[in-house]
């Protein structure tokens, strides 16, 4: 079975090359009706491990560089770089998990109170249904048909009256729990990298004189990685989406070290 985001994905690269043969293949009748048309477990949760992944080692590094730039003790870097792990991160999920907690709420009773005007005024519903397609373009026989098809279903009219009427979709069937653990724990995972290289100068003698620029390292290429990966979310190319994170990484970095230097020469002169 061909999974939707693989057929998407084959029509946004005929898209891109502008293939009018790879664009026909993606939309074979076969495959659309075969695909599964659900996210699976793992897809649903990609968005906030990339973004929280994301947000977390620029602002780590960033914190690191302005240490370094303020010329403070290896210690001081650890000792912030840590807080605003657990403490950003814990706010980030906690955020998280209240907006799409409330957006589902919000669904929730925007859909409750769509089926309860079908319920009691059908009529007026549908007057109100036929006025959204009229503005579209549709008259006459076609408007009448498409009208009479929609509200022959309860649940297909309460979905398109929630769609053309107030522009929501319904919600995916996602937790805002577990969305809020992903985003914490990958945050979490992303944001130690920039950490690493002075937690290991304490085992590797090497890493001791040099910890700033291995630490720059590591998280160049996690910042690689990490932009490379928003291609599934996106749809850029990943070498694109990696440059980009990684430019945008080293320009906040590159603002904490000199900020970080600018106070630490202001204090010399106090």
């Amino acid at each position: 079975m061909i999974k939707r985001s693989e057929r998407v994905k084959e029509a946004q690269k005929a898209f891109t090359k502008k293939d009018l043969e790879w664009q026909k293949q993606a939309h074979d009748k076969e495959k659309i009706s075969s695909e599964a048309w659900h996210k699976t477990e793992q897809g649903k949760y990609l968005a906030p491990a990339v973004f929280g992944a994301s947000d977390g080692i620029v602002t780590t590094f960033a914190i690191v560089a302005g240490v370094v730039g303020a010329d403070l003790s290896p210690g001081i870097v650890l000792i912030l770089g840590f807080a605003n792990l657990f403490a950003d991160g814990f706010s980030m999920a906690v955020g998280d998990y209240i907006s799409q907690k409330s957006e589902r709420e919000y669904i929730k009773s925007e859909r409750e109170r769509e089926a309860w005007e079908v319920e009691i005024n059908p009529e007026g519903e549908r007057v109100e249904l036929e006025e959204i397609y009229r503005k579209k373009g549709l008259e006459g026989e076609q408007l009448d048909t498409l009208l009479d098809i929609i509200t022959s279903d309860k649940e297909l009219w309460i979905s398109t009256m929630m769609h053309e009427e107030l522009g929501i979709l319904d919600a995916e069937e996602e937790s805002p729990l577990k969305s809020a653990i992903v985003t914490f724990v990958s945050f979490a995972i992303a944001g130690f990298m920039p950490l690493l290289a002075y937690v290991l100068a304490s085992v590797i003698p090497q890493f001791r004189s040099h910890m700033f620029l291995f630490a720059s390292i590591i998280t160049a290429i996690t910042l690689f990685i990490i932009g490379a990966m928003r291609q599934a979310i996106t749809g850029v190319k990943w070498y694109k989406g990696g440059l980009e994170m990684l430019i945008t990484g080293g320009l906040s970095a590159s603002v904490a070290y000199l900020i970080g230097y600018l106070l630490n020469s202001l204090a010399g002169v106090m």
